[in-house]
């Protein structure tokens, strides 16, 4: 019969550890068990320069400092309050586990070490924690308990930031102000705004009379958001004109903007780069690599270029709309076309940036949704001065089989950053690309 009192025996996948290395501070008094499988399975992730093999890496030198020079069965302490971490040996598949799955895996090994932790451990709750859902499903139908690392998940989906509000009843002496007038309104005169976040947007409504406004924490006042186009892109709806303003302003030098496909997410973020060109060394636009069907880039035909070229190639669609909004002969053109020739202007890997110091850069990462939250912290930490971060991506098509909707770097960013004075976030609603493709995203 299981205790309450006694702490958890927490099992842990791979998976988790190249997900977020330090993920053995987050189990409180609990304990922990590595199995030997895992041990196996990082020793091929020791080397390379992606994540995995940072968080492969960093995993590894935390568990020796943890164990010290010898490790005992109960495991070693990690630290006041804190409960133990141990690695557990492997041995012959259960014949539960041979006759279900007939076939020797790692998965499967650390399934058999699941179980016995289980038997062993009649008195207290044994968890696998594994970010694979089909491991997981394998583990509950062999009797198990499993589940998936929480510990950066952002706890409501409906609940995260959007970056709009919109306001109904608002006096119409303040719309003035706002169209007509000076252009901004003091926070303490629009009273039906209750606790205004930094940089977030606002349509202020009277009737049929609206005005779109966003909040500068700085001066706490309501400001003015006008559809400006950036070269040549002029915004469609509210949220387009709402990221615009934050994409110009050079005091946000962070801004994401999330929404479905179509939505104009990475076609405004790069116009507004164009725009913004001659207050930055370079406009660098990058976009993680997810092979499909997770197969590595290796299966793909041609070299390095044209195995890249096909995961390139919707960022060169949005240049190519940019462009086509002149005559061929127009100046802005022309300036595109220079700019890439003298890398001015950079589309590139994620990971090829890696190493590189960001100085007064205008940096776009498209499909932020399938970087985990380490990666999206990794690039923003290496931002130098004056230089700008934008990260686009739709929270609801991720690519990669260990993120979801609430685990991805995207999400965990919007809901970690919200309200600093430094960063904007606005999520597109509305399908500007055609009306059978806002159809089809509703629909299919």
């Amino acid at each position: 019969m299981m205790s309450p009192t006694h702490p958890k025996l927490f099992v842990l996948d791979t998976n988790v550890v190249l997900h977020d290395a330090g993920c053995i501070d987050n189990f409180e008094e609990n304990d922990i068990a590595i199995p030997i499988t895992v041990l196996e399975e990082l020793d091929k992730f020791k080397r390379g320069s992606e994540d995995i093999h940072f968080q492969a890496r960093e995993f590894l030198r935390m568990l020796d400092a943890v164990t010290g020079p010898l490790l005992s069965e109960e495991g070693a302490s990690r630290g006041d309050g804190l409960g133990n971490i141990r690695v557990v040996l492997g041995g012959p598949l259960d014949d539960r586990i041979y006759t279900a799955f007939l076939q020797d895996s790692p998965d499967h090994r650390i399934l058999n070490t699941t179980l016995r932790l289980t038997r062993e451990n009649a008195e207290r709750a044994v968890v696998l924690v594994s970010k694979d859902i089909n491991l997981r499903m394998k583990a509950k139908s062999l009797g198990m308990q499993a589940e998936d690392y929480e510990a950066d998940k952002v706890k409501n989906m409906e609940k995260l930031y959007t970056g709009k509000r919109i306001v109904e009843h608002c006096h119409a002496d303040q719309i003035d102000l706002l169209y007509n007038g000076r252009g901004f309104v003091p926070q303490d005169e629009i009273d039906q705004v209750e606790e205004p976040m930094a940089n977030e947007n606002f349509v202020l409504r009277n009737g049929s009379r609206s005005a779109l406004a966003t909040f500068s924490a700085n001066d706490k006042m309501f400001r003015r958001v006008d559809k400006n186009q950036a070269y040549g892109i002029q915004p469609r709806n509210a949220e387009q004109a709402f990221a615009l303003t934050a994409l110009l302003n050079d005091q946000v030098r962070l801004v994401t903007i999330a929404g479905k496909a179509g939505t104009g997410k990475t076609l405004l973020a790069l116009a507004a780069a164009l725009e913004s060109r001659a207050r930055y060394r370079q406009i660098l636009l990058a976009r993680p690599i997810v092979p499909l069907s997770n197969r590595d880039l290796g299966y793909l035909p041609g070299d390095i270029q044209e195995k890249l070229d096909p995961y390139m190639q919707p960022l060169f669609d949005n240049l190519n709309v940019i462009r086509g909004q002149f005559k061929e002969n127009d100046q802005n053109a022309l300036r595109i076309r220079d700019m890439l020739d003298k890398e001015k202007l950079v589309i590139t890997p994620l990971s090829y940036i890696r190493g590189r110091s960001l100085q007064k850069m205008f940096f776009i990462i498209d499909e932020a949704q399938n970087l985990t939250p380490h990666e999206v912290k990794t690039v923003i930490t290496r931002a130098g001065e004056r230089t700008k971060i934008v990260l686009t991506g739709d929270l609801q098509q991720i690519d990669q089989p260990y993120l979801d909707a609430l685990s991805n770097g995207l999400s965990h960013l919007i809901n970690r950053m919200t309200g600093q004075p430094l960063y904007a976030h606005i999520t597109l609603e509305k399908g500007e690309r055609s009306e059978l493709a806002d159809l089809a995203s509703n629909l299919l």
